[in-house]
Order: C-alpha cells, then structure tokens, then sequence
C-alpha cells in the first residue's frame, strides 16, 4: 500500500474520479465531504470501479475543531487533495459571503491542520477563471491574473494567495495548484460523472439532460462573438485525463522532484472548441440529434480561453489522451445510467 492521501470532496465530480485513480495506483484514499453537492453512494460505485471503497468521512471543513481531530487521528496522511468548494458561478454572484466562507475559510482550517500535524504536501483544485478574458491566447502560465467576473473566481484567485504566502512562511509545506480548463465526460463505466442539481451551469450536463428529455431544448448563449462561427470557446478535457494529472502532482511532491515549494499548472487540450462545435460532437458521438436555440449572450461569460498545457506535459509528463468525441460519449452512457437509477428509486 502507497502513501495514504486525503481527497476533499470526494464524493463530487472531479474528486470521486481522482479517487479512483488514486487508487488504481496502489494509493490509500479517505474522502472527506459534507454532501451538499454529492451523495454518499459514491464511494460505494468507487468501490465498484476499484474493488476496494474507500473510507468516507461526512462533515464540513469550515468546522475547524472538526478538522483537527481528524488529522490528529489520521497522523499518517501524506498529503491532501483539495477540491472541496461551491463552484457555480451565478450562484456565487448572489450569495457572495456563503462563497467566501465556504471556500477560504475550509482552505484556512486545512492549512492550518497541515501546519500542526506535520502533513507536508497540497494539491489545489484552481481555475482557468482567474485568467479572466486574457490578452494572448493560448493562456500561459504567466498570463496576468485578471480582475475575477464572480466571487467563485475569485475565491481562486484568493485561495491561491493563500497557499502561496502559507507556504512562504512554513518550511516543510509544499503545494501544487491544478488551473483547470472545462472537465466534461465521466468514467468509461458510466458508474460516476457529473450530476449538478437544478439548473446546470455548465454546457455538457445541459447537453445531456435535453438529449435524455429532462429539458426541452438547449440554449446557446450568444452567436455573435468574434469568433469563426460566433460561439464562444472553451478548452474541453476528459475528467478522467484531469483526475491522473492529480495523481502526477501528487507523486511529483511526494518524491520531492518540485523545482519549487508552490508550481501553478494550466490542465487543458490546447484546443478551443465552439460551443456549436461541441453539440455536433455530442451528436456525432451519440447519434442523437439535439434541440438548440440562439439566446443572448450570458452575462460574465468570455469569448474565449484554451490553455497552453506545454508546462504540465513537460513538467508533469502529463497530457489529454481522449477526444471530444470520447468525453461526450461517456457523458451520454452516465446520464442514462444516472437516470434509470433514478427513475427506479
């Protein structure tokens, strides 16, 4: 058995299938999550997936005492995995505060909790959002941190400051923050994916949800922006590409082959895709024909963004391995399997 590795809400989309790797790699993994976004059945289908589920603890990281009996108790934990935050960008917008406690305060407790219990190494799950609407494109690295359009983004944007200055400060503590692109997709056995309650905010789960009938039809946000067929782009990579680059950073701090204390990554295809170019790869992928219409553009969106992931492919030795097409395809075999679930409760 490796190392034995904390993921924060890991019951949620990306966490769940970072677990899975993690474990696929001989790693010990507990998960930590409150469930306000996610249920814990999820680390039953992990268990499925793996042949092993992993060891669910359920409560919320902004309890600081809560927090600290637990790595007191789990004294032996290599390292931590962060995800565990609220994401949804207009939700943010009207329920600033609740962002901002959530977010920074779960990140003090668990920075504070390495610094006592001797827990040297964090990998943090940023945002391509604190690059704003950047100026070059594809987005470096050292593209200048915009102005964040939401208080999600900033939120990043913050948490980042605060790695960096904690670790500055402590010697012995080391970190990686993850700037990710757009995860879209779920594992091949269609067991974990994406499952946002209400509205979904992101294109791919809206995709999937009209094609299976739970929406009438889709809305595309703006077809006049300056690009080749007026819909905004966005750099798509599979969850389950996204979730091995955690196992890679992770591995990168625990073998101490860091070049610094604090490493900042962009995750990403390289590629832009349109969000029209996206709903003819759902349906290339599918089969199925999707019911679209032209809307206003949405506030606080950007143009367009794609990374430049040629620092992690080279630093990390990590890169996307599945198309478009690929990630849509798994996509659409988890709506369904989320949804006979579902209807048979």
């Amino acid at each position: 058995m490796k190392e034995k590795i904390v993921v924060t809400g890991g019951t949620g989309y990306i966490g769940s299938h970072t677990a899975v790797e993690l474990m696929n790699e001989g790693y010990e993994v507990i998960l930590i999550d409150n469930l306000y976004n996610s249920e814990a059945v999820v680390a039953d289908r992990i268990g499925q997936i793996t042949g092993k589920t992993p060891q669910l603890e359920v409560f919320d990281l902004c309890r600081k005492k809560k927090v600290s009996s637990f790595f007191r108790e789990n004294n032996d934990v290599a390292a931590i995995i962060h995800f565990a935050a609220y994401k949804a960008v207009g939700e943010s917008v009207n329920k600033p505060l609740a962002y901002y406690r959530n977010n920074l305060v779960s990140l003090i407790n668990l920075l504070g909790a390495m610094k006592k219990h001797g827990i040297p190494a964090m990998v943090f799950s940023s945002s391509c959002t604190v690059y704003g609407q950047p100026e070059k494109l594809p987005v470096t690295e050292d593209a200048p941190i915009q102005p964040a359009v939401s208080p999600y983004g900033n939120t990043k944007q913050i948490g980042e400051e605060i790695i960096r200055d904690t670790i500055a400060a402590h010697q012995g503590l080391k970190g990686i923050s993850l700037r990710y692109f757009n995860p879209i997709g779920a594992h091949p056995s269609a067991l974990i994916g994406e499952l946002p309650r209400g509205v979904p905010e992101n294109l791919v789960p809206f995709i999937t949800q009209t094609a299976y009938g739970l929406r009438d039809e889709l809305k595309v946000f703006g077809n006049d922006y300056n690009t080749p067929d007026g819909s905004c782009i966005r750099d798509y990579l599979h969850v389950v590409d996204l979730a091995k680059a955690h196992v890679t950073a992770v591995k990168r701090l625990l073998e101490g082959k860091n070049k610094n204390d604090y490493e900042i990554f962009n995750l990403g295809t390289g590629k832009g895709v349109s969000v029209l170019e996206a709903i003819s790869s759902f349906e290339r992928a599918t089969g199925r024909k999707l019911q679209y219409t032209i809307a206003g553009r949405r506030a606080g969106d950007i143009e367009k963004i794609w990374a430049d992931p040629s620092l992690a492919n080279r630093e990390l030795g990590w890169k996307t391995a599945s198309s478009l097409d690929e990630a849509m395809k798994t996509a659409w075999e988890w709506e369904q399997y989320i949804r006979k679930k579902t209807e048979e409760q």
